[in-house]
């Protein structure tokens, strides 16, 4: 088994979600919106000692910082620095990169394809055509390596790194399997918000296809079940802690949920932003009309998610 690497490209702390947000997606009853999680941002860097591979692109460096009100479901924490300030910190140029592994279309998971001059881009037929990708040309995966493991299909992307499809998030959500020291570590996008879920076997409330969300966490716990695994997400830092102490998922004993520190609410702009693809609604584009008087099936521009997937900034 070769030894990789593996690198967060941390850009966004001290987050939080609400209990319905990440635990709800097949019904709320019995959660409570005053239990919180931790939350956070950041996506993953793969130095195989030959080529250098992204997991994920981070937020566009403007995309404006969320204003957490009593009424957000997630909030993805305050900025530490930009996604391309944050790899420089790792010690890496975007020109080393030689691949970028799109777990999913949204944009706090490609909003800086447009900085790696020298990747070979490389997502899903679902996903390739969406606008926060479709621009930079990507190289559609053609999953032809057979099954590995749990997961039916499969892309050997190099020497211990596989490319695996994870639809229902989105269609065609992906994840990322790397065979290193002894371990798996299971790289995704948000299969899961916050390790909770994948312990008591929740979907959260963000999909495009229930049912093979659904069909993705069964099969993702199974997989885990089977074999040593180390989960790694993108919304919490319990991903963080997981990499640090090579923690590997048992499914009968979770860790203890640290919950979030004091949270601070702040004054609105009037700009609302998408929690799931990252579109800023502001009132000043759209001829003064404030974001709370658009109709009630008003729905984003871009992944068409209702208003109540917004959050103020």
């Amino acid at each position: 088994m070769p030894s990789i690497k593996i690198l967060p490209v941390r850009f966004t702390e001290n987050g939080f979600m609400t209990q319905p947000f990440a635990l709800g997606g097949e019904g709320a009853d019995g959660l409570d919106p005053a239990v919180k999680y931790r939350s956070c941002l950041q996506n993953w860097l793969l130095d195989t000692g030959s080529e250098v591979i992204l997991v994920d692109t981070g937020l566009p460096a403007e995309f404006p910082e969320a204003a957490p009100t009593p009424d957000t479901t997630i909030h993805v924490g305050t900025k530490i620095k930009t996604y391309l300030e944050a790899l420089a910190d790792l010690g890496y140029k975007p020109e080393q990169v030689s691949k970028i592994l799109i777990t999913h279309k949204h944009s706090d998971h490609t909003g800086e394809l447009r900085a790696f001059p020298n990747a070979q881009i490389i997502c899903s037929a679902a996903e390739a055509e969406a606008d926060e990708i479709k621009p930079y040309h990507p190289t559609v995966a053609a999953f032809a390596d057979g099954p590995y493991h749990e997961f039916p299909a499969s892309q050997r992307i190099a020497d211990g790194v596989w490319y695996l499809p994870a639809p229902g998030h989105t269609k065609g959500n992906c994840a990322v399997a790397v065979e290193s020291d002894g371990l798996t570590w299971l790289i995704h996008g948000d299969i899961t918000y916050t390790d909770v879920a994948l312990y008591e076997n929740k979907l959260s409330v963000v999909y495009e296809d229930r049912a093979a969300a659904r069909e993705t966490l069964d099969r993702v716990r199974a997989f885990c079940a089977a074999r040593p695994t180390v989960w790694l997400g993108t919304h919490t830092p319990e991903a963080l802690e997981s990499l640090e102490a090579k923690r590997v998922v048992d499914l009968a004993n979770p860790p203890a949920v640290i919950p979030p520190g004091d949270i601070v609410f702040k004054t609105p702009t009037g700009k609302y932003v998408c929690s799931v693809c990252g579109y800023v609604y502001d009132p000043a584009e759209h001829g003064g009309v404030p974001f709370e008087d658009l109709p009630a099936d008003w729905r984003c521009p871009r992944c068409r998610q209702p208003k109540d997937k917004f959050n103020r900034a």
